[in-house]
């Protein structure tokens, strides 16, 4: 019975590492890095519940990246899967990842990368560069501790 629970167990703990989501990070890890030239600098950094699946450096700048792996005939591509919710997830944790460090960069963005994976083909990844997540005239420097209190000041809160 024991050993029959251990191989049971085995079989989760293996198909869990080789998900389409680890496995689709993975793939947008190694694009990054060697078809764009991007250097890795966190994977899956956790702030509480909110996470960002890979932070890199392009150059000068850093990039926070969602990776949105899909299978290959999925209806809806991951780009759109980025909706309004996902969004101020990843607002909370880029503020707080931004503002943990001693020296804030000078420029940041927000990219998503899709996978489209299959089972006979490798990964495909399309790249989003510069996708629209932090108000106008967001920057670190600035902030009080909330962003909210930027969109007040940017005048982005809708009043």
């Amino acid at each position: 019975m024991i050993d029959w629970l251990k191989k049971i167990w085995l079989g989760v703990t293996r198909r869990a590492e080789t998900s389409g989501g680890a496995r689709g990070e993975q793939a947008a890890a190694d694009f990054l890095k060697i078809r764009l030239g991007f250097s890795l600098v966190a994977r899956n950094w956790r702030h509480g519940r909110d996470e960002i699946d890979l932070v890199a450096r392009d150059g000068e700048v850093l990039v926070f990246v969602e990776v949105k792996a899909r299978d290959a005939q999925a209806l809806v591509p991951g780009y759109y899967a980025v909706n309004e919710r996902k969004k101020r997830a990843l607002r909370r944790a880029v503020h707080a990842y931004l503002t943990g460090l001693a020296q804030p960069p000078r420029t940041f963005r927000f990219d998503v990368v899709e996978v489209a994976l299959s089972g006979r083909l490798p990964p495909q990844c399309l790249h989003f560069a510069n996708v629209p997540l932090f108000p106008k005239g967001y920057h670190v420097a600035r902030q009080s501790g909330s962003l909210a209190g930027v969109a007040r000041r940017t005048g982005m809160d809708g009043n």
